[in-house]
């Protein structure tokens, strides 16, 4: 099967996908540069754009339009990747230097806490303890939280205070500290 794509007044042909990658790759890539700020991001973006096209390659009806196919992936792709993204990330010029008067936190004791937590949240009433576990094991908003057990977010934000008061005042996370 060859596959023709337009460039302009032009027409080339393309036998396979991987010829049309070839091809095509550079003038690809620079969208996906023009789309992100990092020229790896841009790389990875436009992999998956095209692995995106790969799977649909059968089904392309009009061949001819193949390099607006793999912008849209391109767009809808990185359009996903701003909706997903949580910033957690700062760029800076200088790396900071670690606080070394603070002695590194022991495994042991850590897990202890955790244990501790998480035995004090499975005493919680069963209400509270699906909302903390949602808003903080989960990480899911109030609204989330609201929406995924039928309440409103009023109901969320006071049952998670209660819960988290709870939580502060129980005597077996005062000793795992």
């Amino acid at each position: 099967m060859t596959t023709t794509v337009r460039t302009g007044a032009a027409t080339t042909g393309f036998p396979s996908f991987t010829s049309y990658v070839r091809a095509r790759g550079p003038v690809l890539l620079r969208t996906a540069r023009a789309l992100t700020a990092n020229p790896c991001d841009a790389e990875d973006l436009l992999q998956t754009a095209l692995a995106k096209t790969y799977v649909a390659w059968e089904r392309i009806e009009d061949h001819s339009a193949l390099d607006g196919y793999v912008r849209r992936a391109l767009v809808n792709t990185r359009t996903s990747q701003w909706r997903k993204r949580r910033v957690d990330e700062f760029p800076c010029d200088e790396l900071p230097e670690p606080d070394r008067s603070v002695p590194p936190p022991d495994p042991a004791e850590q897990a202890a806490l955790r244990d501790a937590m998480w035995r004090a949240v499975t005493r919680l009433p069963a209400r509270q303890r699906a909302m903390v576990i949602l808003r903080y094991y989960e990480d899911l908003s109030e609204a989330q939280t609201a929406a995924v057990l039928g309440v409103t977010i009023g109901t969320v934000k006071s049952a998670v205070s209660r819960a988290l008061g709870k939580l502060r005042e129980d005597p077996e996370i005062g000793r795992a500290v």
